[in-house]
């Protein structure tokens, strides 16, 4: 019968073939892996904005409520922001560019200096200002 095949007529793919294959699916991943690299990128800057968004609304509330007082307006100092359930409802964000405690802030720098590896964030209390202390890209002057 002509229907019926055995087992040695079966067949797989020559040498040739999975060479190429290989050879494609390198290519691929020469295109991919770039494309990855810069959306690691754009997380971490996203995420960055998003933790300096939470941490200027703390002190921008600290502010309104201490004007709502009755009190002279202040900007919290760094003890108060620091503190878990004073300025922020939880622990201050880390800096997703900071690799050496992202999560600290420093204080008494200029806007747009580098204060070394000390922290994650730099807030001046006099004006209320934070930002983040890292070198890299763009992320300090947000």
């Amino acid at each position: 019968m002509w229907l019926i095949r055995t087992i040695t007529d079966k067949r797989g793919f020559t040498l040739v073939e999975l060479v190429i294959i290989i050879v494609v699916l390198g290519i691929i991943a020469a295109v991919a892996v770039p494309k990855y690299l810069d959306i690691t990128s754009e997380a971490k800057e996203s995420s960055c904005k998003a933790s300096l968004g939470a941490l200027r609304s703390g002190v921008s509330i600290w502010y309104a409520r201490e004007a709502a007082r009755g009190n002279t307006p202040t900007y919290p100092p760094i003890d108060s922001l620091r503190t878990v359930n004073v300025v922020m409802d939880r622990t201050i964000p880390g800096n997703p560019f900071q690799t050496n405690a992202p999560d600290s802030i420093v204080t008494g720098v200029t806007k747009g200096t580098i204060v070394g590896t000390r922290g994650g964030w730099a807030y001046k209390v006099s004006t209320g200002e934070i930002w983040a202390n890292s070198s890299g890209s763009s992320e300090n002057s947000w």
